[in-house]
């Protein structure tokens, strides 16, 4: 008899509970989401952000469980199985309410092979296939598809585009022999032969293909899954079965014929196996045991207080395994509060996004996922917008700092919107070193301070606690804070555990040898360059400089290409824009692009400071040109500036010269000479180099990468070079993305990169191989940095190497490192020998100091707030000091764009285009640079937001002038939060009234 529309409900259910892993790892959930009207709105955003975070498994995962929820919209199960079937899927034949009997193990054995063979030659497949052209020719894919492969190949690549394309075809039914025509009319026969199996001269795993594989039928091992797949989300895309198994026998297949209430009976013992009770946690029923979480003596040593539920600061070199320490105390945790039946939930706070995937990928998922839901959020996941959301459902959440403290200043205007700290139970602070002054880490311990003085003022008057998380701090150097005496070094530590609330510091003692041969201490060199070598090219750099001095009348009392110079050309450019002095302003923009040429050269090539000055002077010469294109038919039109034409003209007058010298091999910088010695020194020590040379700026990691790649004889010591550089946009140089970042380090674990020229983005937490040899090239900043660089080289008979010139002072700034680090060593033996009675009451005096330093902040900014109204503030460009807009002008969309809504003000601008700012994922896009009409100075960029043209400014661009009754005062801004004003939100709807005839 036909079953009931309930009965098809449940058989999916069960099918569901057999092929979870095959299903989750064969369909893709954006296209399946579209075609379920019943699944509700905000479960669908929350899926789809999931499938953005963590990929299409993860969110395959959600979507099965609310399939099986209780209380699910009548008809949703048939939907999905109708949307699987429609998308093309494989994983619609796993869930066929229909058919008489459950896939036969052929039919996966097919899947698995195909899969295999794919994930086996995924290397060669992504270095012959052209993604685009298979795309087109491959009937599987859907319109959405080949777009997306398109997209793909546009923005990141074809090696990237061919991943996809890899990725989306293994999950179409019966996709292999439709594959193989779709590569053979795309021309990629080779390819299409390998996967065949017709390749005889393929070499596989070191031996030739006939060897390994049949030229008619290829040869799979056992279980394909061994090997692993490059397009499921690692261990997500295990299978998840009710007897850790795919396979069914045959008293399973009858129950697809058993009444109603046997099969909802059987959904309930599969629903239970596969997470919904604590028996289904054994190993036994998982595919993927759980692996073993064991700690060595030292880290079991450090541990203790914390297994004891104590607040901790937990102080471990780089490269002796904290976070994992971090790993085991927060199963400790969780297990202990689950048994007893107490509210269990840990968050991990990070200072860097890349943090955030590597504890998720390399510690915490691995080893608590069995057990326990985890998550990692950032700044760049959709899942932050329901971040509360994600508290509820999740027992481990790993996320940048900054998403909780948002998420605890929306609880102050709204409970729902925001989290409390109570809501966690243990709260991991990585880098605490960084929990002072104004960091986020503070304000964050600030809050929970002043809960923790709420509870003692409840418990005084008998009151209810409120619950309190338990602190650990992970740290490889807390640091001394700059001191130059024990007495500070001793205080900076006690503030660091005032703020951390911590019962003390942990570092290893008892088991210190065992530490040590963990942890091994590289050597140290030093590397100095003659500082008086002859340089003509520096001196040809001065006296320009000289000549602009002379020019403006300045007269400096620093030393040409040094910081103190910079520091006093910024000072007089800020003065002169005040005083509308442009003349001395435009100078001193000049000298300090002649100042970095100077500071360039010291660090790296003659060349790279030439280029440095020729795209300045290109990028001056262009905006003087449009200004005056503009200018050419407009009466009374202001003319070219005499200033800026001189400043050009100078320019363009010794750059000949400047170009010949550059090119002089004789006159090279002699740390380039240094550096290069060490390399070959050093990668010639060992079969399998690896190094990393840490400097100061993006453009100066970029040029050494770029010296090294020019020079063959560093590619016979085999030394592959990368630059590794941030993935912020503060700086003029172009920022890598954070999958760039993950791509490299990728690339330098495989050793197809052996050698990384990183900024300091690369000192501190990021998962790095070991290396033999780390360079700081002129490069020296606290005792902090010196450590956390100095615990890369990893390596057995590993070197730590300072290359510096003679006289820049960063041979006598590492020895103060080096005291200082000896000086923390010794504070903290200090502190932590330190009575009881003493350390408490220290504790708290520092604890008291910062409550009454954060009010007295707080007031006096709400003080700037209340006096400054928007209409006294005007803005003047920055360069002809030509008043532009007030501050009741000004809009801000998104807490971060700053608009002017004044509709004259689009006569004050000329709209040019910049080939660098590309189009964002959000609800606006620039393409178009905006710049002064009279003087070219930039002033930002045009935004379209929901289909408005507006002009965003940046502040740093203008002179910001207060005006009241008795004063005017002029300032510059680097950032519009910096400003004593809160501006009104951008009123969309009064816009387009204004803006819009319909």
């Amino acid at each position: 008899m036909e079953a009931a529309a309930p009965s098809r409900e449940e058989a999916i259910l069960y099918l569901i509970c057999c092929f979870r892993g095959r299903i989750k790892s064969n369909m893709r959930v954006a296209p399946v989401l579209d075609q379920m009207p019943s699944l509700p709105h905000e479960e669908k955003d929350v899926i789809r952000a999931a499938a953005e975070r963590r990929g299409d498994v993860e969110a395959a995962e959600q979507l099965l469980r609310a399939l099986e929820k209780d209380r699910r919209p009548p008809g949703l199960c048939q939907e999905f199985y109708e949307a699987l079937s429609r998308g093309g899927f494989s994983a619609a034949d796993y869930v066929d309410p229909n058919m008489s009997e459950l896939p036969s193990p052929s039919l996966e054995a097919m899947d698995d092979t195909g899969k295999f063979l794919v994930n086996l030659f995924s290397w060669t497949l992504v270095e012959k296939l052209r993604a685009t052209q298979v795309a087109d020719k491959c009937q599987l894919f859907t319109f959405e598809d080949v777009e997306r492969i398109r997209a793909e190949n546009a923005t990141t690549g074809n090696a990237a585009a061919v991943r996809v394309l890899l990725s989306r075809v293994v999950q179409k039914k019966e996709w292999l022999s439709p594959f193989l025509q779709a590569l053979r009319d795309s021309g990629h026969e080779d390819a299409a032969d390998i996967l065949s199996g017709h390749k005889e001269e393929q070499i596989v795993n070191g031996m030739p293909a006939g060897e390994t594989m049949g030229t008619e039928e290829p040869q799979v091992p056992e279980n394909p899954k061994q090997l692993g797949s490059s397009f499921t989300h690692e261990e997500n895309a295990s299978e998840e079965s009710c007897g850790g198994s795919s396979a069914v026998s045959d008293s399973d297949v009858s129950l697809l014929d058993a009444s109603v209430s046997d099969v909802s009976e059987s959904v309930e013992r599969c629903s239970l196996a596969n997470g919904d009770s604590d028996d289904a946690e054994d190993e036994e029923t998982r595919v993927s045991p759980e692996p073993e979480l064991i700690l060595r003596d030292y880290q079991m040593e450090v541990a203790k207080p914390a297994l004891e539920g104590k607040n901790i600061v937990l102080c471990l070199p780089t490269g002796s395994g904290k976070t994992r320490v971090a790993v085991y105390i927060a199963k400790n945790h969780l297990d202990k509060r689950t048994e007893a039946g107490e509210h269990a939930k840990v968050i991990v706070l990070v200072n860097k996004v890349p943090l955030v995937e590597q504890h998720f990928r390399k510690e915490f998922h691995p080893f608590l996922k069995h057990r326990y839901r985890v998550i990692g959020l950032s700044g760049a996941s959709q899942l932050k917008i329901s971040f509360p959301a994600v508290v509820r459902d999740y027992d481990v959440i790993i996320c940048t700092a900054q998403i909780l403290e948002n998420a605890l200043q929306n609880a102050d205007q709204d409970e729902e919107e925001g989290v409390q700290l109570k809501e966690f139970s243990l709260i991991i602070i990585d880098e605490c070193h960084h929990t002072q002054k104004e960091a986020v880490y503070n304000g964050i311990m600030r809050q929970y301070l002043k809960e923790k003085r709420d509870n003692e003022k409840r418990r005084k008057e008998g009151e209810q606690c409120s619950p309190q998380a338990q602190v650990l701090g992970l740290t490889a150097s807390p640091g001394v804070g700059g001191a130059k005496n024990a007495a500070k070094a001793e205080q900076h530590i006690l503030k660091i555990c005032a703020n951390l609330d911590a019962d003390g510091i942990m570092t290893v003692q008892e088991h210190a040898l065992q530490l040590k041969d963990q942890v091994k201490e590289p050597s140290k060199k030093f590397e100095i360059a003659d500082n008086k070598r002859k340089d003509p090219f520096r001196e040809k750099l001065i006296n320009i400089m000289t000549g602009i001095q002379t020019y403006c009348q300045f007269n400096p009392r620093a030393e040409y290409g040094s910081q103190t110079y910079e520091q006093w050309v910024i000072q007089e450019e800020k003065k002169a824009a005040k005083e509308e002095h442009r003349k001395q302003r435009v100078c001193a923009e000049h000298l300090k692009k002649y100042n970095d040429a100077l500071i360039i050269n010291d660090t790296i090539r003659m060349i790279d400071a030439y280029n440095h000055l020729k795209s300045f002077y290109k990028e001056e010469k262009s905006k003087k040109k449009a200004v005056n294109e503009h200018n050419e038919d407009q009466p009374g039109a202001s003319k070219p500036d005499e200033t800026d034409a001189f400043l050009i003209d100078l320019f363009y007058a010794k750059e000949k010269e400047l170009k010949q010298l550059a090119s002089e091999a004789k006159y090279e910088n002699e740390k380039l000479t240094k550096l290069r010695r060490t390399l070959m020194e050093e990668f010639t020590k060992t079969s399998e180099p690896r190094g990393i040379i840490f400097t100061k700026t993006r453009q100066s990691a970029v040029a050494l990468h770029q010296w090294i790649e020019e020079d063959p004889k560093f590619e016979d010591v085999k030394v592959k070079s990368h630059y590794l550089i941030g993935a912020g946009h503060n700086s003029e140089f172009k920022p890598m993305t954070q999958n760039e970042q993950k791509e490299v380090i990728e690339k330098f674990r495989a050793g197809k990169v052996t050698l990384l020229i990183a900024t300091t983005v690369a000192e501190e937490g990021l998962d790095i191989p070991e290396c033999n040899i780390v360079i700081r090239y002129g490069l020296v900043t606290n005792e902090i940095a010196m450590m956390q660089a100095r615990g890369r080289a990893r390596a057995d008979e590993s070197t730590y190497v300072l290359v510096a010139s003679g006289e820049s002072g960063a041979v006598e700034r590492e020895s103060v490192n080096m005291f200082r680090e000896t000086l923390m060593h010794k504070a903290i033996k200090r502190v932590q020998a330190m009575p009881r009675e003493e350390y408490i009451r220290k504790i708290r005096d520092f604890q008291l100091q910062s409550k009454m330093e954060a009010k007295m902040k707080e007031r006096k900014e709400q003080s700037k707030k209340c006096k400054e109204q928007p209409s006294l503030i005007k803005f003047l460009c920055k360069n002809c000091t030509k008043l532009t807009c007030s501050g009741e002008d000004i809009q801000v969309i998104e807490d971060m764009h700053h608009v002017s809504v004044k509709t004259e003000f689009a006569d004050l601008y000329i709209k040019r285009e910049n080939k660098t700012l590309q189009a964002k994922a959000a609800d606006y896009q620039t393409n178009w640079e905006i710049i002064c009409k009279d003087c070219g100075q930039v002033w930002g960029n045009m935004m379209v937001f929901r289909g408005l043209d507006l002009p965003c400014l940046q502040i740093k661009n203008f002179v910001v002038s207060f005006n009241d009754k008795k004063t005017s005062v002029k300032k510059l801004f680097k950032r519009w939060g910096e400003l004593p004003i809160k501006f009104p939100d951008f009123s969309y709807a009064d816009h387009c009234i204004s803006s819009d005839d319909d």
